[in-house]
């Protein structure tokens, strides 16, 4: 399999350097899907020049483990600037996936600490403080959106291993929160715990 040319993500932010854009972000999200733990959202701007760009980094979940812990300290450490927001099971149960989603979003853009005055998102579709510009598998085709992605997932992966600490049982270490066959027998032999969505539990506790 042919290395992995980070070069060939930067089409989009050349595209609006090119129409006049000095600062774009990137903000992708992590956790939709499982049925414990937060939401996570960041929203990074890196610098884009050619000599800058961190070659390796991708869409998360084609990288391992420890590549994305050395791309998310090397992200960190050149970032012009980063804001990370979650939003809870509680919050999500309040409101639905989606807009708790839409909610990070927002939070994390407006508050970024160096405002951008574009920013790329992974599909979502999203009216904020600042231009947007939404990309079907963003991830995978824009340098920042990836590198939003490295972000948001090792921040998300490091709180659900202190989450495994706090609430044993679940392998919340090895699942992230998400829906495994060993997940879900714990769920229906010790039941749940305070940071598991109750509106993702319905079906499977037969809850009403």
């Amino acid at each position: 399999m042919p290395r992995h040319d980070t070069m060939t993500m930067l089409a989009y932010e050349r595209e609006l350097t090119d129409r006049g854009y000095r600062a774009i972000a990137g903000v992708d999200e992590v956790g939709r899907g499982p049925l414990a733990g937060p939401v996570v959202v960041a929203c990074v701007r890196m610098p884009l020049d050619d000599d800058a760009i961190i070659q390796g980094v991708n869409d998360s979940k084609k990288l391992s483990e420890k590549k994305r812990e050395s791309l998310y300290d090397a992200i960190m450490e050149r970032a012009i600037s980063v804001k990370i927001a979650q939003a809870d099971e509680k919050e999500i149960d309040r409101v639905n996936i989606l807009q708790a989603t839409i909610s990070c979003m927002r939070r994390a853009i407006d508050e970024l600490p160096a405002p951008a005055d574009m920013v790329l998102i992974d599909a979502v579709r999203l009216q904020c403080s600042c231009p947007t510009y939404s990309i079907i598998k963003g991830d995978a085709l824009s340098y920042s959106i990836a590198c939003a992605s490295i972000v948001a997932k090792v921040t998300r992966d490091r709180m659900m291993i202190e989450y495994d600490a706090m609430y044993p049982g679940y392998g919340f270490a090895s699942n992230k929160g998400y829906g495994s066959q060993a997940h879900i027998d714990a769920l229906h032999r010790i039941g749940k715990c305070p940071i598991h969505r109750d509106t993702f539990l319905r079906k499977i506790l037969q809850e009403n």
